[in-house]
């Protein structure tokens, strides 16, 4: 299908996405319209299909991009030696990774429930990759003996889970900085690992 003269693909498809993601995080997946993406990026809600085959495969490229994202940018990172270290970094950088996006982790927390059962299971994969970085780090500790915990996938999950609530309340205004939260948080998964 030809796109609508005098568009761009390069700058319309950004502008879809970046729309999508504002509203999908304010007002929920279900409760947005192709109609409004198109009227917030100031094309006719036909031209959208120029870009996008639908609103399904628009929220799965949004959380498919998001955590290509985030497990390319821990891979980038070196990795420090010794689980406690490595544990440091994980925290620190998991925090500091989606302080920076709060609406792209929102979506991908919250409208997983929205996903077709292949789109989920994508998904899943992609998070069960990133939360298996974290396992293997309380693994080794336990290995090493510098971490105690009876159940290390439990344990995984309740970290992700402790992490990403920094999302719902902290403000860059606030009372503590992002490096203060971050070494509390830190100190607090520490001590909930049995460290």
């Amino acid at each position: 299908m030809a796109r609508t003269q005098g568009s761009h693909s390069d700058i319309t498809g950004p502008r879809i996405r970046e729309a999508a993601l504002a509203l999908f995080a304010r007002h929920g997946y279900a409760a947005v319209s192709m109609r409004q993406i198109a009227a917030e990026v100031g094309v006719q809600a036909g031209a959208l299909y120029n870009y996008i085959p639908d609103k399904q495969a628009l929220l799965f490229e949004l959380m498919q991009g998001h955590m290509a994202e985030l497990l390319e940018a821990i891979a980038a990172r070196p990795a420090p030696t010794g689980a406690l270290a490595r544990l440091d970094d994980f925290t620190r950088f998991h925090i500091r990774f989606h302080a920076a996006r709060p609406e792209a982790v929102f979506i991908a927390y919250m409208e997983l429930r929205n996903l077709t059962p292949p789109n989920f299971a994508a998904i899943e994969a992609l998070r069960q990759h990133y939360e298996g970085l974290l396992e293997a780090i309380i693994g080794a500790g336990i290995a090493e003996g510098s971490l105690s915990t009876p159940d290390p996938k439990l344990a995984t999950r309740a970290v992700i889970a402790m992490l990403n609530g920094v999302n719902t309340w902290f403000r860059a205004d606030g009372r503590l900085s992002l490096g203060e939260v971050e070494t509390l948080y830190r100190d607090m998964v520490l001590k909930a690992l049995g460290a």
